[in-house]
């Protein structure tokens, strides 16, 4: 069964967090470029850490059949890229993230934020709800 990227970029935000990543953020590109639907963008605190993040995810997207058509940086670790085609995953140093500033560049998509609770908060801190249909 394949993945909707929406529900890809959930599952890889909730690895993360289990993970210890934190500030992680999901980006809705869907209305603003072809190229992927989501950006999943998190912190890690050293090195280390983050190829553990970027290990878990690829461990636990291939148990269902999902590998990363790409990966970047994984020997320094200052920023982790993993390529899902429809979702890429951006685990960042501190520093890195905040030098090359994903969310200020695609400062016009939708974001929401993962809590430490795991729940999804919209931009302005309201909890993401799900739509019913009638």
């Amino acid at each position: 069964m394949k993945l909707s990227s929406t529900r890809l970029a959930y599952q890889v935000s909730r690895l993360a967090m289990a993970k210890k990543a934190t500030n992680i953020r999901l980006l809705d590109l869907r209305q603003l470029t072809d190229v992927t639907d989501y950006f999943v963008i998190c912190t890690a605190s050293a090195d280390l850490h983050g190829r553990a993040i970027a290990d878990t995810l690829v461990e636990e997207m291939e148990k269902k059949k999902i590998r990363p058509l790409h990966k970047e940086g994984y020997q320094k670790g200052r920023w982790i890229l993993l390529d899902f085609v429809d979702v890429v995953v951006h685990i960042f140093m501190k520093e890195a993230r905040e030098f090359y500033n994903l969310e200020g560049l695609w400062g016009d998509a939708p974001g929401q934020t993962l809590s430490d609770k795991g729940r999804f908060l919209t931009g302005n801190g309201q909890r993401k709800t799900k739509k019913t249909e009638k």
